[in-house]
């Protein structure tokens, strides 16, 4: 069985070699091929030489992104490209830095023994972010399930088989958040635990503001369910304020604006022709092993 793991990179090489390292060392059974494809998202330093040999690696291949595109772009130029150039039954997308641990890619192997063909995805159940995040992460869970009704638990970290991948293709929303198209195009998802690991080098990259533009781009997905739930709280809350009004109580309207024209801005980033034509911006490809 062909597996292809699928890791986007930016300015991380270090990461990425103490990456493949680790999934070198990973003791699997003789039924899976392993190989890796790296999106290089048009790193401003080149990576660093390697004289090694990864002996446990079928194959490894960089794609060179001729301009930045982004984490989720990356992995969406990833998976048209596997799914048009490559054999393959199975997808496994994860980041590069540590944060998704690679010996969790022997869980979802194991699990695709009994999983009838579904996709898998590794759902959090532990992060070691600051507790102050950790809050904010719950929060932006809540805010999603309340306003979409989709309960989104997992992120890149995924084990897709090639009917998934084709149906991610087609879905214009995999150009903007990968995870939440990945709920929109999947109702039966099965899933193992996930636990979130620490960066190899460097403080992590989730910043709050990338946490609110992730929040929201998920959110974008869904956007109809999303108006339509936002109208009907604004009418509410606008009833049960309306003797009490003030500036105050105008805050969560607000924030609920504003929360409804960056959906809208987020929304427009779905181009289905830039993913149709994203293999295009690939610059060149590099084979390392």
């Amino acid at each position: 069985m062909k597996i292809i793991v699928l890791i986007p990179v930016y300015n991380d090489w270090k990461s990425v070699f103490k990456l493949l390292d680790e999934i070198n060392d990973l003791s699997l059974e003789n039924e899976f091929q392993l190989s890796v494809l790296i999106v290089n998202d048009a790193s401003n330093f080149d990576r660093q030489e390697i004289e090694k040999s990864f002996e446990n690696i079928n194959s490894i291949k960089i794609l060179n992104m001729e301009k930045n595109l982004g984490h989720t772009r990356c992995i969406a130029t990833g998976l048209k490209y596997i799914f048009e150039k490559d054999q393959f039954d199975y997808i496994i997308p994860m980041d590069g830095d540590g944060e998704d641990r690679p010996i969790e890619i022997k869980d979802f192997l194991e699990k695709i023994k009994v999983s009838n063909g579904k996709p898998i995805v590794g759902e959090r159940v532990k992060r070691s972010e600051s507790m102050t995040f950790k809050i904010c992460y719950q929060f932006h869970k809540l805010i999603t399930f309340v306003f979409t009704g989709k309960s989104i638990k997992f992120g890149n970290y995924t084990c897709l088989p090639k009917l998934t991948v084709e149906k991610l293709l087609k879905e214009k929303a995999t150009w903007n958040s990968f995870s939440g198209s990945l709920k929109k195009i999947e109702n039966d998802l099965i899933s193992i635990p996930s636990i979130r690991g620490s960066r190899y080098y460097g403080p992590s990259q989730m910043s709050f503001t990338n946490l609110i533009k992730h929040s929201l781009s998920i959110i974008s997905v869904f956007r109809k369910t999303f108006l339509i739930r936002s109208g009907l709280f604004i009418i509410i809350y606008i009833l049960m304020i309306k003797s009490n009004a003030s500036i105050i109580t105008s805050i969560p309207l607000i924030m609920l604006l504003i929360a409804v024209y960056s959906v809208s801005n987020l929304a427009l980033r779905e181009n289905m022709d830039e993913f149709k034509n994203s293999l295009n911006q690939i610059k060149n490809t590099d084979e390392i092993q």
